[in-house]
């Protein structure tokens, strides 16, 4: 069993204290051979280890079929009985067997912590259970994860000296700086990792050069273009913004950044929350408007013009139906009466996009050359891969070339979103090569399994050092080129060449953590305690918020139209769902299309989309709910909450609303409404 391993000198010098049962964290470039790495340490485990039990947790749906597929079932499961469990299947319901039953279980985060905390005992699982616990990019134990969650579980329990615990082993290509700009900080992001996994970090030191052998790094290129000499498109939209800021009188302490920017984004964000906090309707519409034309100022930075003129026409043709005031016929009238103006300007040629025209010889330069090519474009948002997938199909030259092209974006349930299905389907035609272009958003930097390119292009895209390591390590064919297209010392530019420095800082961190001395790693990792405190003081403050207010001294007004349609105590939890049970509610909306969900749910399905009767704001959509009980599912960033002081507040999130929501009583309201569900 030791030959079909394989293992690389530098892979045996990773595992080298994982072998010994200390808790450790693998730092390997992408296509490193993380995972192999992490299977042949579990081999050793499951053999060495009496009731041993390991678990994997990854953080996304896909990579539990991947992992399983791919890396545990091949080499251990001849040996070893192995499961995987993933929102998708039944098995999460007793969860708690599954793992009795299994020595191998391949799953994602949220589902094992559900399981820690569920008390029925089929659904339950101790960590003193687990022998062994794997957790793929483990640098996700930032922020409020399901990682963090399980590791804060850990972590109280190791504070108090109950044993036994898990042995842990994290797998990284990229933990980043966190942010960090300067080494001292870089380091402790690094250690706030190893002490949110109780773990030390390794990397290839003896055999590095073994890696740099293995893991070729592409070719970087930087493909600099010059601004636009003329853009009269991009200058009409300016001339129309400016237009609704002198209509929109905007506070005397307000000063809006330059159109077409990010920072315009967030200044106009805050605008539309304060015409909301002031009952200012003109204001906050001005801002939702002026909004969709600073997103089509940035897709016309990075897109075609008609990309950009389209966004805008889309979104007016839904506002035509039912303007409430004045300002809504003030904006429409707006957009209408330079519509045709716009149109004509975006269809000018002689102010395309140079960015679009770097792009097309960059792909002609590849797929022109007669070597068999296979190609990622990374770009920002689903929206902007939809436009490069029309552009592609619309070229000539890119068609004559033999480009074949296809979208591969996040999976989710929104109408845009792929499928689990759809992705792998993608996928398997890029690897079998019916495909030779695929245009991705971020989700293919991370752990998708995607065969060899010989060209990575980044394009329009501002991001960070960890998805720009990922990325690149997606160009993994030999004499792969990584490319970046954008504007001379524009912002993409920057961004990129401060990625470079930061990865190289990542790498100093990690070296300047593993030379601490023991007694300094340990002092470090006493962030654990104060994690753990920080968290506990943290839930204390969210339970407070909540206590501040009845759930019916709330009211819950249409974000467009601020009508009051419900009160607080109307809306319930139901699996993970707030739902309105008042039957009341139903004379305040109207239905849409019919939701389709790729996966099908125990005690649920999805019906109509629901929208605000008077001015037609989309709210969320109903369910039904045990077969018979219809109720509408809200998302609570379409309404805004009015206090008893008459104060109104814009939340984002259900966790953030000022009052306790209780949990949806079947039986109480079956009871209750037993004339209307038999009708």
């Amino acid at each position: 069993t030791e030959l079909h391993f394989g293992l690389h000198n530098y892979q045996k010098e990773v595992v080298e204290r994982a072998l010994k049962g200390e808790n450790i964290i693998i730092w390997l470039p992408t296509g490193g051979g993380k995972t192999r790495a992490a299977v042949y340490v579990a081999k050793k485990h499951l053999e060495t280890t009496p009731n041993a039990k390991v678990m994997v947790l990854v953080n996304k749906v896909h990579l539990v079929d991947q992992h399983y597929n791919k890396e545990f079932e091949p080499h251990l499961g001849g040996t070893f009985i192995i499961k995987k469990v993933s929102g998708e299947n039944k098995e999460k319901d007793f969860f708690g067997l599954v793992v009795k039953q299994s020595q191998v279980v391949i799953c994602t985060a949220q589902i094992l912590y559900n399981a820690l905390i569920n008390k029925e005992e089929a659904r339950h699982v101790e960590l003193s259970d687990i022998t062994l616990l794997i957790i793929d990019e483990c640098h996700h134990t930032q922020k409020e994860e399901a990682y963090n969650k399980v590791m804060r579980l850990y972590v109280e329990k190791k504070l108090k000296g109950e044993k036994p615990l898990p042995q842990i082993l994290g797998l990284t290509a990229s933990p980043g700086t966190g942010g960090a700009k300067t080494l001292d900080k870089a380091v402790e992001h690094v250690l706030e990792i190893c002490a949110n996994l109780d773990s030390a970090i390794v990397s290839a030191k003896e055999y590095a050069s073994e890696l740099k052998e293995v893991v070729p790094k592409p070719r970087k290129i930087f493909k600099i273009v010059n601004e636009r000499l003329k853009d009269p498109f991009g200058d009409h939209l300016i001339s129309m913004m400016n237009t609704i800021h002198s209509r929109m009188n905007l506070p005397q302490d307000f000063r809006l950044k330059k159109c077409g920017t990010q920072e315009y984004e967030a200044d106009v964000v805050d605008l539309e929350e304060r015409g909301i906090q002031e009952k200012n309707r003109l204001l906050a519409q001005c801002a939702l408007h002026l909004r969709q034309y600073n997103d089509a100022l940035l897709i016309n930075d990075t897109l075609r013009m008609i990309d950009a003129y389209r966004s805008l026409e889309e979104y007016y043709s839904k506002k035509r139906t039912n303007p409430i005031d004045g300002t809504d016929t003030f904006l429409l009238e707006l957009f209408e009466e330079n519509q045709v103006e716009l149109k004509n300007l975006a269809m000018d040629s002689r102010f395309d996009n140079p960015k679009m025209d770097e792009l097309q010889s960059t792909l002609l330069q590849q797929f022109g050359s007669g070597v068999p090519s296979r190609a990622i474009i990374f770009s920002k948002t689903r929206k902007s891969t939809h436009c490069l997938k029309d552009w592609v199909l619309k070229n000539r030259a890119l068609q004559e070339a033999g480009i074949k092209a296809d979208i591969l974006t996040g999976a989710g349930n929104g109408i845009t979103y792929m499928t689990q299905n759809e992705q792998a389907e993608t996928i398997r035609n890029f690897r079998m090569g019916s495909l030779n272009l695929l245009i991705s958003t971020s989700v293919a930097e991370e752990g998708l399994d995607i065969p060899e390119c010989n060209l990575v292009v980044r394009y329009g895209l501002l991001t960070n050092e960890i998805a720009q390591q990922q990325a690149s390590g997606r160009a993994r064919a030999r004499d792969s080129q990584y490319e970046f297209i954008g504007q001379a010392g524009g912002r993409e530019h920057c961004r990129e060449r401060i990625n470079e420095c930061l990865e190289e800082l990542t790498g100093q961190a990690i070296d300047r953590v593993q030379t601490m001395t023991p007694q300094d790693f340990c002092t470090k990792v006493s962030l654990q305690e104060m994690v753990v405190t920080c968290t506990k003081i943290k839930q204390r403050r969210q339970a407070e918020k909540r206590s501040r207010n009845t759930a019916s001294s709330i009211q819950l007004l249409c974000r467009n139209c601020f009508t009051p349609v419900a009160s607080g105590s109307d809306i319930k939890l139901v699996e993970n769902m707030y739902v309105n049970v008042n039957p009341d509610f139903k004379k305040h909306y109207t239905f849409g299309d019919q939701l389709t969900l790729e996966r099908s749910f125990e005690d649920w399905e999805p019906r109509c989309t629901i929208s605000c009767k008077i001015c037609s704001k989309k709210w969320g959509n109903e369910i039904k709910y045990k077969k018979c009980a219809i109720l509408p599912n809200l998302a609570i960033k379409n309404f805004v909450l009015e206090s008893p002081g008459q104060e109104r507040l814009p939340v984002k999130k259900w966790k953030d609303v000022p009052f306790t929501v209780e949990e949806f009583n079947f039986k109480e309201y079956c009871e209750e409404n037993i004339t209307d569900l038999l009708d």
